[in-house]
């Protein structure tokens, strides 16, 4: 209320200030019709300053705007991976019955361009992985997951996630399988329908934290060269990686 009376004002004090300008020009000069005239003339370029401010400086704002709520969205996405994502990725694939999939195509290089990811991207939003349930340690993933809980849970009430509906989609998957493995007090001798419900849980967060940590790695590539370097040395999909760097 208090910001719409302040554009009041300055409308009526503007406005008042032109009509002032003109008086006063009148008054010295008193050259009514070439005031008249020179008033219609500003008036006529008026729509195209309007069309200027609303088409191009509007724009300019709103891009610079959105690069900045990107900005935002990818700092909350990198606390994500860094405190829970890159983890499940480990605990998911060995749930995976084909892993060897994944450590074939999953493994990134820095020479990777634009259209590397894309097509990785596009790969693995068509891919659908085949769990064994009795395969992974289902215990251990329902006891970091019930860890992670509040931290979950903080992400879902950021406001600036409401723009990036895929990984607002991923948290509400993830939370959900949270939600299924801390209602069972243990995972021996259930049911064979039980168990399915659960690789399924377990398969939509998978599919879906594989296409958003193809994204967040290629931001890191284009952005974070330093933070794309520990990413690709703790690839949970590289056998061959190592936290540590060797000597060339």
């Amino acid at each position: 209320m208090k910001r719409i009376h302040w554009k009041i004002l300055l409308s009526v004090a503007l406005i008042g200030l032109s009509f002032s300008i003109y008086l006063i020009n009148y008054s010295i000069f008193h050259r009514g019709e070439d005031t008249l005239y020179y008033f219609l003339i500003d008036l006529a370029f008026l729509p195209l300053s309007i069309l200027f401010v609303t088409l191009i400086v509007d724009q300019l704002i709103t891009r610079q705007e959105r690069r900045s709520m990107f900005n935002k969205l990818n700092m909350v996405i990198g606390a994500f991976f860094s405190e829970a994502g890159t983890e499940l990725l480990n605990l998911f694939w060995k749930f995976d019955a084909n892993p060897e999939y994944l450590r074939a195509n999953l493994v990134f290089n820095k020479d990777w361009k634009q259209n590397d990811y894309y097509l990785l991207k596009k790969r693995f939003k068509s891919h659908k992985p085949e769990l064994n349930i009795h395969k992974g340690d289902i215990a251990h993933l329902k006891a970091f997951l019930s860890a992670k809980r509040e931290f979950l849970l903080r992400l879902l009430e950021n406001p600036n996630l409401l723009e990036h509906e895929t990984f607002t989609a991923l948290l509400w998957a993830v939370f959900h399988l949270t939600e299924e493995l801390c209602a069972r007090s243990d995972f021996k001798n259930l049911p064979q329908a039980d168990y399915e419900h659960l690789a399924g849980d377990i398969k939509r967060s998978y599919s879906l934290l594989i296409v958003e940590w193809i994204i967040y790695i290629r931001h890191l590539h284009n952005n974070y060269p330093y933070l794309y370097s520990l990413a690709v040395r703790t690839n949970p999909f590289d056998i061959k990686a190592s936290v540590i760097i060797k000597n060339k």
